[in-house]
């Protein structure tokens, strides 16, 4: 259906330029599918970050199977392939990205959530590198070779799963409510990290080492199965997004994608990418990185480590709905201008909290620290980065920028620590490198436009109610605030006649 739009009313001198909509062009949100589509999408988040969780909780025993046994470089090598399985991911991102802006993004997360389960599933039945396994002999290099394949086809897949989640939630949610609805998909990613933590940790308390080179490391991937079936069950019964359904065949990228996509927008791809830059450093050290630090350098036996993190992610997993939601009302910028002061001002003291070797209690204050740092962005940037890309090329455009910064700096975080701290012996080499995130953070929040209790570009308002549809269709909407930031919004409820 075509947007018909009535003419605008001429704005005083001192008012934002107004936009009137038509009452049947405004979306009101069906309750129902928002609650699918929350739950279809963080069941995606859930399976990608329970694999990566387990991935870099059982580090090190993955590089006793797939390496030769004694060997010094057997931690760098596993970690390696976590990162060369990063660097697929912005081939999955050119991929499916443009791909969910032409054919809809229902059809690129099924496919994306079922390629994950399998990759998940088959790492789990890889023979090892010597006979050490239920399936006799060893492949020796190739068992690493096949690991890694199994790795980059994770990649790959994942490439198009994060980004096509945030589209998804914030193409169905209401303008004014867009952060609290899109704060559920990072639930879904601390959950799918804490049971995978608290399978590990139950695992390696409960077996001998022997058990856990031979079989018990594999428990978590072969769980990936059923995992997989029940998201697929859930995707499949998610409906198409209003916006993109709205999409006139003009208006869509093909015959002319990488233009729309990557020519028009590069401002806004640096911006995107700068922002995903200080999140993910932050993640992938809090998630990627902490738990071999903890065991490796501050000298913390493995189950005391995992139930450390574990606990710290807890926190974080019930605080995250609660900090997106006060974004819905003070804005995004604010909170992630906070997160990137945090990066530059508190990541030295929470690393000399945790290497201060003075008991749990204080190596759990250090975690803590870097978690909240992880929660000002994890709050924020589900549903900022979406905004920042019309309708035509948003799921295509987010996917570039995410992809290549995640691949470049994220992914690639576990192997530099690990590297630079065997190398230069200097335990607080990873607050050094959070510091430099919170910085190039700074600098992309600067230009990052706000994006709360607006509508996303190239949509017409979407409300919670037809009380609020009919405020947006007699009021007008802000089509564009102007630098005086005046605080009107698109959509304000409770000031209906």
């Amino acid at each position: 259906m075509a947007h018909r739009e009535a003419p605008s009313a001429e704005p005083a001198a001192d008012e934002p330029r107004r936009r009137r909509w038509q009452l049947e062009d405004i979306q009101v949100t069906d309750t129902g599918e928002m609650r699918r589509s929350i739950g279809g999408t963080a069941v995606g988040n859930f399976m990608e970050w329970y694999d990566f969780g387990i991935y870099s909780y059982l580090a090190t025993t993955i590089a006793q199977v797939f390496f030769p046994s004694g060997s010094s470089a057997a931690l760098l090598g596993t970690f390696g392939i976590l990162a060369v399985s990063f660097a697929v991911r912005p081939l999955g991102g050119f991929v499916l990205g443009p791909l969910g802006d032409r054919i809809g993004r229902k059809r690129v997360l099924t496919f994306t959530i079922m390629t994950m389960g399998v990759a998940t599933t088959v790492t789990g039945l890889l023979p090892g590198y010597s006979g050490n396994s239920p399936w006799g002999a060893g492949l020796s290099i190739w068992a690493a070779v096949l690991l890694l394949v199994c790795r980059m086809v994770q990649g790959f897949s994942t490439g198009g799963e994060y980004v096509g989640a945030m589209t998804y939630v914030g193409e169905h949610a209401p303008d004014r409510g867009r952060g609290m609805m899109a704060g559920f998909l990072p639930v879904g990613t601390f959950t799918g990290y804490v049971v995978g933590a608290a399978l590990v940790t139950g695992l390696t308390a409960g077996l001998s080492e022997e058990a856990m080179l031979s079989w018990g490391w594999r428990v978590p991937f072969l769980l990936g199965a059923p995992l997989s079936l029940i998201a697929v069950y859930m995707r499949r019964r998610l409906e198409e997004t209003p916006a993109f359904e709205n999409l006139g065949a003009e208006e869509k990228a093909e015959g002319q994608q990488f233009r729309h996509t990557i020519v028009e927008q590069w401002p806004r791809l640096l911006v995107c990418a700068g922002l995903v830059l200080a999140f993910n450093v932050t993640s992938y050290m809090m998630n990627g990185y902490l738990p071999t630090y903890l065991k490796s350098v501050v000298q913390i036996s493995p189950t005391p480590a995992l139930v450390i993190i574990t606990l710290v992610l807890l926190v974080l997993a019930v605080s995250v709905v609660f900090v997106s939601r006060l974004s819905d009302h003070i804005g995004r910028k604010p909170i992630m201008w906070a997160g990137c002061a945090l990066l530059v001002l508190v990541s030295f003291p929470a690393f000399s909290l945790m290497h201060s070797g003075s008991g749990y209690p204080v190596v759990f204050a250090g975690a803590l620290l870097v978690g909240i740092m992880l929660l000002c962005f994890l709050g924020t940037e589900p549903s900022t980065l979406p905004a920042l890309f019309p309708t035509n090329v948003r799921y295509g455009a987010v996917a570039v920028a995410y992809n290549i910064s995640v691949s470049a700096f994220g992914g690639t975080t576990p192997l530099i620590a690990e590297a630079l701290v065997s190398g230069t012996g200097n335990v607080m080499v990873p607050a050094y490198i959070l510091i430099v995130a919170g910085v190039i953070g700074a600098v992309a929040v600067f230009f990052t436009p706000e994006t709360a209790k607006r509508r996303l570009p190239g949509t017409t308002p979407t409300v919670r109610t037809k009380k609020e549809a009919r405020y947006v269709a007699k009021a007008g909407t802000v089509e564009d605030p102007g630098p005086q930031e005046s605080g009107i919004t698109e959509t304000e409820p409770g000031q209906e006649e």
